[in-house]
């Protein structure tokens, strides 16, 4: 009996060092070596105090910044701390990753797109509304929106932000200036809303001259 046990009791042994301790640890070194960045939440800005993550949206309200797909993510009401069925609207929450759960043929998503769009035109937005504006991600964290969502919200930036127009050099490279300094380089079709201001001055060319 004794000798059955044994072996199974020092494989356990063994597994549970190399794949509960030596593998974990051995994984996590290399991870802060090779991408310390990526291992360490994607942070904006890499250095100094953070202001968000590269992989998580954040809703932004002033006509200064590139506005992220909409949010259904949802948060404990405050006001009722001990019932798990009562929720509020936080766009973006990270600790309650979530679609809407609302299919085509629902009225409250149709009336919430409507509104949306109602929304927009009365904002400046040009041209169509792009889909991607008005319809939550099947996470509620997307950061990343579409070139023409991106296209359809310049003439709204640029008015915020003063900006005359493509040959308004020195409002461009002093938004360059400012995005590089706070938040690093980013493509601007890959940047969280929390980087806004790089989108912003990061705009593929196409995008500067629709201005």
């Amino acid at each position: 009996m004794l000798s059955q046990i044994r072996p199974a009791i020092v494989l356990l042994a063994l597994f549970t060092l190399l794949t509960g301790l030596a593998y974990p640890l051995a994984i996590t070194g290399i991870a802060q070596v090779a991408f310390y960045h990526q291992a360490n939440g994607s942070l904006v800005p890499p250095e100094g105090a953070p202001v968000g993550s590269a992989l998580i949206g954040q809703n932004f309200a002033s006509d200064k910044y590139f506005h992220g797909r909409p949010s259904a993510t949802q948060a404990q009401d405050p006001a009722h701390p001990d019932d798990s069925t009562k929720t509020i609207d936080a766009p973006y929450n990270a600790a309650n990753s979530t679609g809407s759960n609302l299919g085509p043929t629902s009225q409250k998503l149709l009336d919430r797109v409507k509104a949306d769009v109602a929304a927009k035109r009365a904002a400046g937005w040009a041209g169509d509304i792009p889909a991607d504006s008005v319809t939550t991600s099947a996470s509620g964290l997307d950061p990343h929106i579409s070139p023409d969502n991106a296209l359809a919200q310049v003439a709204v930036v640029a008015k915020a932000r003063e900006c005359r127009g493509p040959r308004d050099r020195s409002c461009r490279r002093a938004a360059r200036q400012r995005a590089a300094a706070e938040h690093g380089a980013r493509r601007a079709e890959g940047l969280t809303p929390r980087g806004s201001e790089v989108r912003a001055s990061l705009l593929p060319t196409r995008a500067a001259r629709s201005w």
